[in-house]
């Protein structure tokens, strides 16, 4: 069998040619993991120090814009921000900074104030509640919010911000008031509006139609005004939604590393780096990744699942038999991107990492014969043996002191 390039041996079933792709060529990326992911009450709030380094690694990644956070929410933050954004303006960093902000005076002139002192941009996304659920607890009426949405931006913008207009809960609000709201922040001077699953309540379906509907209102206002999308993960529909609403026209959607934020977190930034990438919406080096959600592991005291996509422990990971045959076999043939993908839908090699075969109950000879292989033992029928016999005995995958012991104890080996 004779095979030129690897879509001979790949269907790709969302590139069938039945249905034209409505994938757009690039779509833009807002990590907030230094905001959204700290308000988790599980987290710890890091240092400055270590808040500039995961900055650094956003930069590294190709993220274009970053919320450094809430500097109107007390000294600590403010300070955080002031910090970041002139790591930004002193370092010359493309990723650019936006700040989070009520619809209050008081929340957004620290923005400005950061500005001004850094002499760098920052977009100020301000936001507030705009679901009849969220109206009636706080017992507001739309003209309330209109008035704090004209109030807020006016103000942004006569300070020289450039400001997102961020309405929380959007999948759960009327389009009679979101209308309204959007009209006025459009007609206020807002470059950008956030629609938001703020609750995780929300399916694809339903992103696709939210989406399309505010593309077409904003055609109808004849705006230059690009759309973001905020989401959570509380149904675990996170990254399915953040994809419906690319489909559906968003030019930039949000994420963290690991999927921090508040209750069960938001869209994980490193599913949307690859899953973009290998749609072919972006082209960044994503060999830092593993390295970036470590370090936000590690600063924010959020351990990394084993089984988490793409930067897991076990992401990468086999010691069952038949899968450890296939990724050998691949590999004699000289193809590294084919092993990278016999038995994997990320190749691990695009982040930094490689296929790696342990030995455990549910393994074969071939796991065996690898793993001594790659770390420069011999492998005679008997070590090959002894080892898979000890792990059939076992109920676990076998650590590599216990490996080498056996191998250590057979004869021929010094």
């Amino acid at each position: 069998m004779s095979i030129g390039q690897e879509s001979d041996l790949i269907y790709d079933w969302a590139r069938d040619g039945s249905q034209p792709s409505r994938w757009p060529d690039h779509v833009m990326l807002d990590d907030e993991t230094l905001r959204d992911g700290l308000q988790s009450p599980s987290v710890i709030d890091p240092p400055v120090e270590a808040k500039v380094e995961i900055l650094h690694l956003m930069e590294s990644l190709g993220i274009e814009t970053a919320n450094v956070g809430l500097p109107g929410a007390g000294p600590r933050q403010l300070e955080a921000v002031t910090r970041l954004c002139r790591e930004i303006s002193e370092q010359r960093l493309r990723i650019r900074p936006n700040c989070a902000a009520r619809t209050l005076m008081v929340d957004i002139q620290p923005i400005a104030e950061v500005s001004q002192r850094t002499g760098i941009p920052i977009e100020a996304c301000v936001f507030i509640g705009s679901s009849p659920i969220r109206q009636y607890a706080e017992e507001w009426e739309v003209a309330d919010i209109l008035r704090h949405t004209r109030e807020a931006i006016g103000f942004a913008v006569r300070e020289g911000l450039g400001v997102m207009y961020v309405t929380e809960d959007t999948v759960r609000s009327s389009p009679e008031h979101l209308r309204i709201l959007l009209t006025a922040a459009v007609e206020t001077g807002a470059r950008r509006v956030c629609l938001c699953d703020t609750c995780g309540a929300a399916v694809p379906e339903g992103v696709r139609n939210l989406v399309s509907w505010v593309r077409r209102l904003l055609g109808e206002l004849r705006a230059e005004v690009g759309i973001d999308w905020h989401g959570h993960r509380d149904r675990g529909l996170d990254l399915a939604n953040s994809l419906a609403a690319i489909e559906a026209g968003a030019s930039r959607v949000h994420g963290t590393a690991l999927g921090i934020g508040e209750r069960v977190g938001n869209t994980p930034m490193e599913q949307l780096l690859v899953n973009l990438k290998l749609l072919g919406m972006r082209d960044d080096d994503l060999t830092h990744l593993p390295e970036y959600t470590a370090r936000v592991s590690a600063a924010t005291g959020v351990p990394i699942p084993v089984n988490m996509p793409v930067v897991g422990q076990d992401a990468f990971r086999t010691a069952t038999g038949v899968h450890a045959a296939a990724v050998v076999k691949a590999q004699k043939k000289g193809q590294h991107w084919l092993a990278d993908r016999i038995y994997s839908g990320v190749p691990a090699g695009m982040v930094g990492r490689n296929q790696e075969i342990e030995i455990g109950p549910m393994s074969g000879n071939s796991n065996v014969i690898y793993y001594l292989a790659i770390r420069g033992l011999p492998n005679p029928a008997e070590t090959v043996h002894a080892v898979l016999q000890a792990a059939k005995k076992s109920n676990r995958v076998l650590s590599e002191e216990e490996v080498l012991e056996l191998a250590r104890n057979q004869p021929g080996l010094s």
